[in-house]
Order: C-alpha cells, then sequence, then structure tokens
C-alpha cells in the first residue's frame, strides 16, 4: 500500500517559498502602481515649469530666464519618461526612481532658492515630494531628502539667493507650518501602508489557513473512504479465510495457504488503519511499535521484547514513519529467514536524537553479500537518510543480527483543525 503523504517539514518550505514568492510580486506591483501614478504628477509639475518659461508674470515670481530653464525642463521630461519605463526593472527600477526623484527635488531646491526661499511660491511642492517618496519608499531614511529641503531653503533664502530676504521670524514659522505638514503626511502615508500590509498578511494567513483546512478534510475523507470501503472488504476476506481453515483441515497444504492468504489480509488490513491514523493525524510512534511488535509475536510466533527508555515525544511524522517502517522491515526479515529464539528492540527517546536497536540471536548473514534483486537494506538506509539519519547493520553467519537506527528528530507540523 502506497504509504501516506506527510513531509511537514517539505511542505512548510514548500509554503513559505510559495508565499515569499507572491509576496514579492504583490510589492513589485504596488511599487509599479505608486510609481505610475508619481509619474501623472511629475507631467503636472513639468506643466507648470512650462508655465514658468512662458509666462511673464511667472517669470518673474520665480526668478526664470534664459535657456538654461528649457533644458532643464527637456531633460527633466526625459528622465520622468525613462523613470516609467524602467519602473518595472527588477534591479535597477527602485535606484532609477530614487535617483530622478532626487534629481528633481534638486531642481525644486534651486527654483525655491532664486525666488524666495522658504516663502517662495514654489515652496508648497516640496510636501508633494515627501508624499512621493513616502509612497514609494516607506521608511524613515527614504524620506529625509525632501525634509532636508526645509532647512536648506532657509539657508539660501538668508545668504542672498533669493529675490528677497524675509525676516527670520517668518521664515521659522513658515518652517514650523511646513514641518507640521510634513509629518502629518509622513504619519498619514506610514500608517495606511503598515495598514495594508497588515491586513494583506492576515488575507495571506487565511488564505493559508483555508488551504490546510480543505487539506485536511479531503484527507479525512479519504481515511473514511478506505476504513469504509477497502477495510470493510479486507474484513470480508479475513472472515472467509477463517471459514475455509476449518473446511480445509483434512487438507495441510491448502489450509497452510488459506492462512497465509488469511495473514496477508490482516497484514493488510493493519496497513489501511495505519494509513487512516496518519491522514487525521493520530499516528503516535510508541503505541504503533507496540501493537507491531505483538502482532508479530501472535502472528509470526516471534519472541519480541519491546523496551522504550527516555520519555516519548512526537517528531515528524516522516521521522515516526521511518522508525516504524524500519522495524517492520527488519522483523519481516527476521520471521522469514533468522528463525531466532529472541529478539530485543530498544527505542531510545533523547532530547536531541532517537535511536533504536533491533538485535535477533538468529542464523545471521553476511552482509557483504547481499543476493540481488533484494533492496530491504538498501530501502532501510535511504529512509534513514532521508528522515535525517542514519542505520547500520552488524552480522555475521551463526552469530546474530544488529540493525541501529539513529535520527535527529525534527519539530512535528500538525495542521489546523
Amino acid at each position: 500500500m502506497a504509504e501516506p503523504t506527510t513531509a511537514p517539514a517539505a511542505s512548510a518550505g514548500l509554503d513559505i517559498v510559495v508565499i515569499g514568492a507572491r509576496e514579492a510580486q504583490r510589492l513589485k506591483e504596488r511599487f509599479l502602481t505608486r510609481a505610475t501614478a508619481v509619474f501623472f504628477a511629475r507631467l503636472a509639475f513639468l506643466a507648470l515649469g512650462l508655465g514658468m518659461l512662458v509666462l511673464p508674470s511667472w517669470q518673474r515670481a520665480f526668478a526664470i530666464g534664459g535657456g538654461v530653464p528649457w533644458v532643464v525642463l527637456v531633460v527633466s521630461t526625459a528622465s520622468a519618461f525613462g523613470c516609467q519605463a524602467l519602473a518595472a526593472h527588477p534591479q535597477h527600477g527602485r535606484r532609477v526612481m530614487f535617483v530622478t526623484l532626487l534629481v528633481d527635488l534638486s531642481i525644486l531646491l534651486l527654483i525655491v532658492a532664486r525666488s524666495g526661499g522658504i516663502q517662495s511660491p514654489a515652496m508648497p511642492a516640496q510636501l508633494l515630494f515627501t508624499i512621493f517618496f513616502a509612497l514609494l519608499f516607506p521608511n524613515p531614511i527614504a524620506i529625509l531628502p525632501p525634509l532636508l529641503v526645509l532647512p536648506a531653503a532657509i539657508v539660501l533664502g538668508q545668504f542672498g539667493f533669493g529675490v528677497t530676504r524675509p525676516a527670520f521670524a517668518a521664515d521659522v514659522m513658515n518652517l514650523a507650518w511646513l514641518a507640521a505638514m510634513n509629518g502629518v503626511a509622513v504619519y498619514v502615508m506610514v500608517y495606511l501602508t503598515s495598514r495594508e500590509e497588515k491586513q494583506n498578511r492576515e488575507i495571506l494567513e487565511l488564505e493559508q489557513s483555508l488551504g490546510k483546512m480543505a487539506l485536511v478534510e479531503e484527507r479525512n475523507r479519504l481515511a473514511r473512504d478506505i476504513h469504509d470501503g477497502l477495510g470493510a472488504s479486507l474484513s470480508g476476506v479475513i472472515i472467509q479465510a477463517e471459514y475455509l481453515v476449518n473446511l480445509t483441515k483434512k487438507d495441510p497444504d491448502l489450509q497452510a495457504e488459506v492462512k497465509e492468504l488469511k495473514v496477508g489480509a490482516e497484514e493488510a488490513i493493519d496497513e489501511v488503519r495505519r494509513a487512516v491514523s496518519m491522514w487525521r493525524d493520530d499516528f503516535l510512534l510508541v503505541p504503533q511499535l507496540e501493537n507491531m511488535c505483538s502482532t508479530y509475536t501472535s502472528r509470526h510466533k516471534l519472541p519480541i521484547e519491546l523496551v522504550v527508555e527516555g520519555t516519548p515525544f512526537e517528531c515528524a511524522e516522516e521521522q515516526e514513519l521511518t522508525v516504524f517502517r524500519i522495524l517492520q522491515e527488519c522483523l519481516t526479515n527476521i520471521a522469514k529467514h533468522a528463525a531466532p529464539k529472541k529478539v530485543q528492540v530498544v527505542v531510545r527517546f533523547a532530547p536531541d536524537r532517537i535511536s533504536m536497536d533491533i538485535v535477533d540471536d538468529g542464523k545471521g548473514f553476511d552482509v557483504t553479500k547481499t543476493p540481488k534483486n533484494h533492496y530491504g537494506l538498501i530501502n532501510m538506509r535511504e529512509r534513514a537518510r532521508k528522515a535525517n539519519g542514519e542505520v547500520s547493520i552488524e552480522s555475521e553467519p551463526g552469530k546474530g543480527t544488529t540493525v541501529k537506527l539513529s535520527v535527529a528528530p525534527l519539530p512535528r507540523v500538525r495542521a489546523p483543525r
């Protein structure tokens, strides 16, 4: 029977990768949306800049003239379109956006310096740049450039770069007013961004929980179907086999075949019950080991002694299943080939290790001469390796066999109910 799929560590890692990819895509789409909004806002600023160059009254108000401002306008327009075209670039999009905004902010500072410092009619545009930086780069360091324009405007205005020299007290008042407006804008942007991030995380967690709940429900449905369908059919086979055993008492060979059929059906129904318990997340290692040892003792007449040392604890389902399967493989081989007088199974639980020793005093074998097409020993080693463990086998002809398994436990991950 195929084993139920568990692999919680692998599935958790896959979930993290998928969620990380979705989160990266979401952040990219959010940046592109905000970059587009900033692009149209920059076009509006460029239209105002064109008005400064064309309208005489605006030229006087902003102290702009000559051919250099036209060059600046053309370069700014080209950079705005180029920045928008590169916004989706995975490596350079955000960098180009940040640099071009710094250039535009520097141009604004020059206009402010030439037209009255902090009392310049262009000064309110600084608040919009604060919003741009907060939208595109929501962290404290990224919004420093537009905030530094405020003291720079006072300095440039006081030292003669402006058209007029307003009183320093008026500059301080305007600075306080603009600083308060910047603070409000930054708070609103940061608050809205944090709320958006929180809501998105909640949605992702809800989607993940719903997905796990759907998976659990599907596993439970399969468990019910297998238990009620295949389990009932196997139970019928066992009952019929018991009836045939009584009918074939006069034919020892046929009776042996029927008994073997009955044992196979009983082992199959054990596998069904075990699969159902794992699908329902009810698989407990020690009770399963105890049940298997008692089953092999009764069915195969194996004198098995199970010793559990330390305090049992739960680990990853894949690791618990590995311990169980290796013991199952060993007991099967012992029942078929070893003919022992005694079998001892010792399971030790330590904080950093789960170990199991399976010792029998049977026929033994040469571990260097494993027959071809016999993959039991290879399968045990592969199982142990995939479960973050290792297995060793010691045996000599006539001296019994010892199988040692050691597993470094991983935490068990349970799906939500």
